[in-house]
């Protein structure tokens, strides 16, 4: 691989932005060799100067690749498989936990190889963001925020060693303390630079395209500041940080047309509701969406990061935005310096990355089109991202869904003990605003605001059975809250600063009211959440709650006053007066001239400035946090949050052949829209499931149980938790909701099953429909699955990460044949599965499945093995991309 700063096709020139210089690889000239590229996608011309940078004549790069990115103008789509070098990596606790772990135990490994532990080290930036621990256990009050750090460092205290030991141990990486923000939030308002700049061999500074993977699906918001980023698991995120490419597929490119202009009173939650909706149904799995059309030139920066954020829930690689004279005030106003600000500038003109209207279209694979003028106050519930719902339906959604989807006969509503009030199907038990989706945008946040302080002034107050937070996405929000007096009306009626972080969305919610949850749970309620987040799936938010919708934070208020989910927002009253009048939605909603009037006035650069000033300082539980750096690290072996994982044991240099699938057994069978939440959750744990258990048998109380997302640094753990979502169904017992299973016609939880078959050395299958793996870059989801011995998941589609993530762990992904699936092929837990020709395989061959049912008949179908490229390949016969890696780098 040729360094960046060398020159095998000719395209260096050098960019003077000041009085500095910089040298760049030009789009220009590479035009001169291989044709035209002013009509590819910007995000394609990213990609395109990503490869000749790294050209080096070979099969890594090639004059073959970047000619066929060239030539995509003139056939949008293509089988050629490139390697992309993103500029850095960014990681969340979560799952940056896991990554520093498997780092530490790589170290360990290349060492018994013989190998340099020096070798492990980032060789791209790295930042990791502590945002995903904070838990809602607080709330309400004033000194919410304070207690709520406290519990936070009481938890996590081994988790937080560790990642500041990783800070001190590791190369190139950084880690942003708790409290701070949103690793989103904190990638656009600080980290992102739009344009990237690094020393080559020589000493000179090469300019190129800021991009970055992360271990966030949501990675991909800072496509709104026209940085290419996506989600990828922590296996390829670590992978990635050690010097190796993203192989893929040079995708498709959906081009998303915005004309027109948001109505009067309609939030950018509306609009990227709507959009999810519509790109759900077009089917952009895999894709690159890219935004264009004249609309775009009435949309925020924060606006169109909203955009860019949810491309996950439309399936998207990633939901592009050019540069343009609203992404160079953004930087302004984040603190930028102006020597960056210039070169970001003077960089996108010259390359042909500057979005401007006289244009022309760029060429695209598909396109759809939105006059934004159109877009009414939406929701999305009460199960999926995706399912967007116009509020005046919102009643009529939940009514008809309440029979169909959760076997309700009527409504029911019961005394809650000790409380004032009683509780019924459809009321709002969580009212929320959090995530990185809503809370990085000025807009929707003042809103919120003005629409707590007419409630306010009315003496208006949220329901008593109503649990609300707000948890912005960085501190610069409780600035700019508390400079347009707004935050004190939030107080006033609940939404009292919880935390920085992502909370409810990710599920720490924290525990309703003892009287309430106790209410909900006894007698089957059907209770809801409101939050202004960017996934509802089942289990995710609460365990009490199975109706969850996402809205605006303006919404989420009034929600929090209505209380109920089951009237028409539009024509009934959210509730009283101080006087007994009744007051509607309209009569509390701001005007848009209001928003921006308190935003021109309450937002400022001097804010981004302060904070972010000592942004790796932390606060005093941080700085109290006593660790040294070393080569190696000292595993604790009582620990119950970190552990040496067994990824790695026994591993030789070469790898041992991969072998046939020989009579393996289901473990699960499954339907559509598996979540990685389904398959490895991350919120409470249950006392009485397999992790509950082992916590116990380790002396953990259950009051420290904490989450699975949280003890994502321990195998023991996360393995039993693995398929233990409480809302997931295995169809091998009917009626059963819950992570169970069958063995030998006996149910039990999903790990004892896996654990009886492998003491009988028996391979296990996955079975599943549509959109498997959706959501969440979580790499637990494939570790989980590899370590109960799962050796292929054969499902109708695979969402793009997770499938990735399965190939990295040694799991084979395969795809039912159009029109066949595991119903019309009479699938079921008493069928054996047998997969051979394994060592032989290919990317994307047709691959042949016999199954034995129980009576020894023999039944084959053809499958579609999803290993895309000859890089994942090669990782799938090392036993995995970690081990192909560690034995690379020891050699």
């Amino acid at each position: 691989m040729t360094a960046v700063g060398q020159d095998a096709l000719g395209a260096r020139a050098t960019l003077d932005v000041g009085g500095k210089h910089y040298a760049y690889y030009s789009l220009k000239k590479a035009a001169e060799k291989f044709g035209d590229v002013s009509r590819l996608p910007f995000s394609m011309k990213v990609l395109l100067e990503n490869l000749l940078r790294f050209e080096d004549g070979g099969f890594t790069v090639g004059d073959e690749h970047i000619k066929a990115l060239v030539d995509w103008q003139n056939n949008p789509t293509s089988n050629t498989e490139i390697q992309y070098r993103p500029a850095r990596v960014l990681l969340q606790d979560f799952t940056g936990v896991p990554c520093v772990v498997d780092l530490a135990a790589m170290r360990d490994a290349i060492a018994k190889l013989g190998g340099d532990t020096s070798k492990i080290n980032p060789l791209v930036p790295v930042h990791l963001v502590i945002d995903h621990s904070v838990m809602v256990d607080e709330f309400g009050t004033p000194k919410a925020f304070e207690q709520n750090v406290e519990i936070e460092y009481y938890r996590n205290g081994e988790r937080y060693d560790f990642l500041k030991w990783g800070s001190k141990s590791l190369d190139n990486f950084k880690a942003v303390p708790p409290g701070t923000g949103i690793c989103h939030q904190v990638n656009l308002e600080h980290i992102a630079g739009a344009v990237w700049t690094s020393q080559d061999a020589s000493g000179a500074t090469v300019a190129y395209p800021d991009t970055c993977v992360g271990t966030d699906s949501h990675t991909t918001m800072i496509n709104g500041l026209g940085v290419l980023g996506w989600g990828v698991g922590g296996i390829e995120a670590e992978a990635a940080m050690l010097g190796q490419p993203v192989s893929m597929l040079i995708p498709e490119v959906v081009g998303f047309k915005l004309t027109g202009a948001l109505p009067e009173g309609i939030t950018a939650t509306d609009l990227v509701l709507t959009c999810t909706q519509m790109l759900r149904a077009k089917g952009v799995v895999g894709r690159f969406v890219e935004y264009y059309g004249p609309g775009l030139a009435s949309l925020s920066l924060a606006d169109r990061a909203t955009l860019a954020n949810m491309a996950p829930e439309y399936g998207a690689t990633c939901g592009f935005f050019g540069i343009d004279e609203k992404t160079i005030d953004y930087l302004r106003l984040t603190g930028r310096s102006e020597e960056q600000i210039a070169l970001v500038e003077a960089y996108a003109k010259e390359q042909g990355l500057w979005l401007h209207a006289d244009m022309p279209d760029p060429v695209f694979t598909d396109t759809l089109e939105l006059d934004m003028s159109t877009v009414v106050p939406s929701l999305a519930g009460p199960k999926r991202p995706q399912d967007k719902v116009a509020l005046t339906q919102v009643d009529d959604v939940f009514n008809g869904d309440l029979k169909s989807v959760y076997n309700h006969d009527g409504f029911k509503r019961v005394a809650v003990d000790g409380k004032p009030h009683d509780i019924g199907d459809g009321d709002v038990v969580i009212a929320a605003i959090t995530s990185c989706t809503n809370t990085s945008n000025p807009s929707v946040l003042v809103a919120a605001g003005l629409v707590a302080q007419k409630a306010n002034e009315r003496g208006m107050k949220p329901k008593p059975w109503v649990k609300t937070s707000l948890a912005p996405g960085s501190q610069v929000v409780t600035d700019y809250l508390e400079k347009a007096g707004l935050q004190s009306h939030l107080d006033a009626i609940g939404f009292n600063l919880v935390g920085y972080g992502c909370t409810t969305c990710i599920g720490n919610s924290g525990p309703l009211a003892e009287p309430i949850s106790k209410a909900i749970n006894e007698n089957d309620i059907v209770a809801a959440s409101v939050l202004s987040g960017n996934r509802n799936f089942e289990g995710r938010v609460s365990p009490d709650v199975r109706a969850n919708f996402l809205a605006s934070p303006p919404l989420v208020v009034a929600y929090a006053l209505k209380g109920t989910v089951t009237e028409d927002f539009t024509s009934t009253p959210i509730g009283q007066d101080k006087n007994g009048n009744d007051v509607f939605l309209k009569d509390i909603w701001p005007t848009n001239e209001e928003v921006s009037a308190l935003m021109q006035n309450a937002v400022s650069r001097d804010m981004f400035v302060a904070r972010y000033a000592d942004v790796y300082k932390g606060d005093k539980h941080w700085q109290a946090i006593n660790v040294t750096g070393s080569e190696t690290y000292s595993w604790n072996p009582v620990s119950t949050y970190v552990a040496n994982p067994p990824y790695f044991d026994g591993m030789e240099m070469t790898p041992a052949p991969v072998s046939d699938i020989i009579d393996a057994m289901p473990l699960a069978i499954l339907g559509d829209s598996i979540t990685t939440d389904h398959i490895s959750p991350a919120g409470s744990i249950k006392a009485d499931s397999p992790a509950g258990q082992w916590l116990m048998e380790h002396q953990v109380a259950k009051a420290d149980f904490n989450s699975y997302g949280s003890r994502r640094g321990h195998h023991d753990v996360m393995v039993r938790g693995t398929f233990a979502n409480i809302r997931i169904r295995n169809e091998m017992v009917p009626g059963v909701e819950g992570g169970m299973s069958r063995y030998q016609g006996e149910v039990m939880p999903i790990y004892d099953v896996a654990m009886k078959y492998k003491e009988e050395g028996k391979p296990l299958v996955v079975i599943a429909g549509k959109e498997y793996g959706t959501g969440s870059s979580r790499d637990w989801a494939a570790k989980g699955t590899n370590l109960l011995g799962v050796k292929a998941v054969i499902v109708e589609s695979f969402e793009r990460i997770h499938r990735s993530n399965l190939v990295g762990m040694g799991v084979l992904p395969l795809q039912f044949k159009d029109g066949e699936t595991r119903e019309t092929l009479g699938l079921t837990g008493d069928d054996s599965f047998t997969i051979v020709g394994i060592a032989d395989l290919q990317p994307r061959q047709d691959v042949q499945v016999e199954v034995t049912r129980p009576d020894g008949t023999r039944v084959t179908f053809t499958a579609l093995c999803r290993i895309d490229t000859a890089n994942e390949l090669e990782y799938f016969m090392n036993g995995g991309i970690l081990q192909y890696v560690l034995r690379k780098l020891a050699a």
